[in-house]
Order: structure tokens, then C-alpha cells, then sequence
């Protein structure tokens, strides 16, 4: 297997270089390109060809690689296949807004939780990912922003002045079942890309002994709680995760970080139909009564409801609401002073919720 240069500490490189008889500042001049996110070592222009072409028989640049990258038709999303080294593949969106460049940051390849209306737990968990796999997903995307300007300037370590603002740990996995490596990659873009506390979020099913742990971490990110139902009853029906941690626990420990830290809770709440005997859609999750039970627990707490319409899973039994449900859903809320938001659809004509590509390209590979 190949080495990857980016998982090697300054003292490993360097004696990685040493080993081929290069003089040491060429470990400074690879390092400035890593940190860049370079994907290959054809982009190394202050490099000799001879050695770019000696590195790529005997190394890689990052611990990933793009399998396949979908553009959005307005251009404000880019989603990204990536295969990491032994195989197994991830996802991680990059979507420019009026606020910034974020990106959707996967913290598992596969994910173990079993939420009955999501494509990312229907291959399973295959494993945790490490820091540096979760950090060279910002770098993939940051080298996307760049583009041709990023290329083709010399490395003058400035890397650190990228472009990406915002992380979101929302991609494929549940990021508390990871804990240690997801503070870890946090920390490190924090420190590394200057990226604020503030810009960042983390998102959960409602993993309680890993919230506390964030709690007592005590970086004032911001947290999401993919909550999807008001009540035990319907929420252990589509979140088997439900039958550990009850709402109860799960939401009382959510409100305990967001009062420590002064944050905003986010609630993801995706709004669900099902097709009855005639093909007509059903409200799931989406009635009035399930409205005002989220009403009763939100009320008198710093909170930001999500509303998500759902994206169609082919595998799924689930189907979208309508445009005007989703919106009597909202009007409940607001009326009642809960603070609420439609979460505006991004990159739908490109599969961009959590584990689609992902899938796809699995059973493309099978056939």
C-alpha cells in the first residue's frame, strides 16, 4: 500500500524525504501543498517532474481520493464521492451561500443508527473516520473553491486563508459515536483554518452520554438534534436509537449544552408522507397534532426548528408532502412563538441528501 504523506507527522516527512536522498526543503515544499489539499502530485509545479512522477508510484497526497463529484445546475452545490484508502467510501457537500462556503462533513463510513426515512444506514457501519479523513474532506473542498488560481500559485504557506467558513457535521455517520476523533478534526480547524466555534455544528440522533461529553468539552459550537418526531411513540418507530435514549433525555440534555454555552439549539425535524391503498399521500409525522406536541416541547427554550421536506429514497417507504402541508406545519409553530425555518432544498437534482451517491454508486458497482 502507499504511503500517504498527509497522515505523516513534520519529523516522518522529513524522513520520508531523506529516505529518497532529497535535500529537506522538499518536505517544507510537500507539506505547503498537503495542507492545500492537493490531490495528486502532478499539481506540485515547484517540484521536478521526475520526482512527481517517482511520488505517485510510492505515495499519496491525502487519505482520500474523489470517485465522483455532481455539480448542482445553480452552481451552489458540489457534492463529492470519496474512497478513502482500504476502500470504503464517504460523502461531503460543499454548498456556497450569502453567508459563506460550507461544507456537510461525513464522521463514519456507513452509520449504525437505522433511521427508517435515510439512505445513509441502509450499507451499515463500516467504521469510524479518523481526524485526518474528516480534515481532508475541508481540503477537498477548499481546493474546489480555489480552483485554477489555487492551483497554479506557488505555496507560500497561506493555506490556512482558504475559503471554506462553516462546518457542519451532518454527513453520512452519527458523529457522537465518534466522539474523540470528531472534537479532534474540530480542534484542528479551529486551530489550522481559523474556522470560529460559532461556524460550526455538530449533529446528532440524540447519542446522551456523547452531548455531555460535548457539554463538558465546553467549545461553544453550536448543536443539532435530529429529533423527527414529538412524541416516543413515533420517534422509536422510525429512530430505533429512541429505544435507548428517550425524547425526555435526549432534549434535557440538548437544552443543558445550549444553556451552558449561550447557543441556539437547531431541532431537525424532516417532514414525512405515506402513500395509502390508493397512492394517495398521507401525513406521517406532518399533522397538526404532532405540531403543536413539538410546540409543547420547544416552548420556553432557545430553539431554531428545521424544517426538512424529505428527499425520495427509492429504498424507503416513505414519500414527500406537499409545499402547502409543509407550510400549515410551520404556521403552527411560528403562531405559537416558536422560531422556526424551511430548510431551503439544495442540490436535489443531485442526490445531495446524506448517503444517496453513496448507495447509488454501491449497486452501480454490483450490477
Amino acid at each position: 500500500m502507499k504511503t500517504v504523506l498527509f497522515n505523516l507527522n513534520d519529523k516522518e516527512l522529513e524522513q520520508f524525504v531523506a529516505d529518497l536522498n532529497l535535500p529537506r526543503f522538499r518536505a517544507k515544499q510537500i507539506r505547503e501543498w498537503l495542507n492545500r489539499g492537493a490531490p495528486d502530485f502532478s499539481v506540485m509545479k515547484n517540484l521536478p517532474e521526475d520526482l512527481r512522477d517517482k511520488l505517485s508510484e510510492i505515495a499519496e497526497t491525502l487519505p482520500l481520493k474523489i470517485v465522483k463529484k455532481l455539480e448542482s445546475a445553480d452552481n451552489q452545490t458540489t457534492k463529492f464521492l470519496l474512497e478513502l484508502v482500504d476502500g470504503e467510501q464517504i460523502e461531503c457537500v460543499l454548498m456556497r451561500t450569502t453567508y459563506g462556503n460550507s461544507v456537510c462533513v461525513s464522521s463514519q463510513a456507513g452509520c449504525a443508527m437505522g433511521c427508517k426515512f435515510c439512505a445513509s444506514t441502509l450499507l451499515g457501519l463500516k467504521r469510524n473516520l479518523t481526524v485526518n479523513e474528516m480534515f481532508a474532506q475541508i481540503l477537498v473542498a477548499q481546493w474546489e473553491l480555489r480552483g485554477d488560481k489555487f492551483r497554479d500559485i506557488k505555496p507560500n504557506g497561506d493555506a490556512n486563508n482558504g475559503d471554506v467558513s462553516h462546518i457542519v457535521v451532518m454527513g453520512t455517520g452519527e458523529p457522537l459515536q465518534n466522539t474523540e476523533n470528531v472534537i479532534g478534526f474540530l480542534e484542528r480547524a479551529n486551530n489550522e483554518l481559523n474556522i470560529s466555534w460559532r461556524r460550526i455544528t455538530v449533529s446528532t440522533c440524540g447519542i446522551v452520554p456523547g452531548i455531555n461529553e460535548l457539554n463538558k468539552w465546553g467549545r461553544p459550537i453550536n448543536l443539532a438534534i435530529s429529533l423527527h418526531a414529538p412524541t416516543d411513540e413515533l420517534r422509536s418507530q422510525i429512530m430505533p436509537i429512541n429505544n435507548k435514549y428517550k425524547l425526555h433525555e435526549v432534549l434535557d440534555a440538548a437544552f443543558a449544552f445550549s444553556d451552558t454555552h449561550n447557543r441556539q439549539l437547531m431541532i431537525e425535524y424532516i417532514l414525512l408522507g405515506q402513500k395509502d391503498e390508493n397512492g394517495s399521500v398521507m401525513l406521517y409525522n406532518a399533522n397538526e397534532d404532532y405540531a403543536n406536541k413539538l410546540v409543547e416541547l420547544m416552548r420556553g427554550h432557545n430553539v431554531m426548528v428545521n424544517l426538512i421536506p424529505w428527499n425520495t429514497v427509492d429504498e424507503r417507504d416513505f414519500a414527500s408532502i406537499s409545499g402547502n402541508a409543509v407550510h400549515r406545519f410551520q404556521d403552527i409553530l411560528i403562531k405559537n412563538g416558536i422560531h422556526t425555518r424551511i430548510r431551503r432544498e439544495r442540490g436535489a437534482d443531485i442526490g445531495s441528501a446524506c448517503g444517496q451517491l453513496r448507495l447509488k454508486n454501491s449497486k452501480d458497482n454490483k450490477k
